[in-house]
């Protein structure tokens, strides 16, 4: 049984024990979080597919840990005009563990 799920304006396909590293959220560690924003179910080879969302449904997950990911470079350059700009940026995000998907 698996679900895709939109949180933070991405999708993610999630089954019950997988950790996924989504978009920061407001929670703290060791903190149950509620998803209920599911686009599709697949349970025993029938699909459920919402439109927009499968009423009544949603994935519950637990909150492992809150950090920031790899390190991104946004350079700007202009030719012939000595204009050069460099800019870091780390996003934050949250690693969540599924627990329960409910249908």
């Amino acid at each position: 049984m698996y679900a895709i799920i939109e949180t933070g304006g991405k999708q993610y396909r999630v089954t019950e024990g997988d950790v996924v590293t989504i978009e920061k959220l407001e929670a703290n560690q060791g903190e149950a979080v509620e998803f209920g924003r599911v686009l599709t179910v697949v349970k025993e080879g029938e699909v459920v597919i919402g439109r927009p969302l499968v009423a009544g449904a949603k994935v519950t997950a637990k909150v492992v840990e809150h950090g920031k990911g790899k390190k991104i470079l946004v350079f700007k350059y202009k030719a012939k005009s000595n204009y050069r700009k460099r800019q870091g940026h780390r996003q934050p995000f949250t690693k969540v563990v599924i627990e329960k998907i409910e249908a």
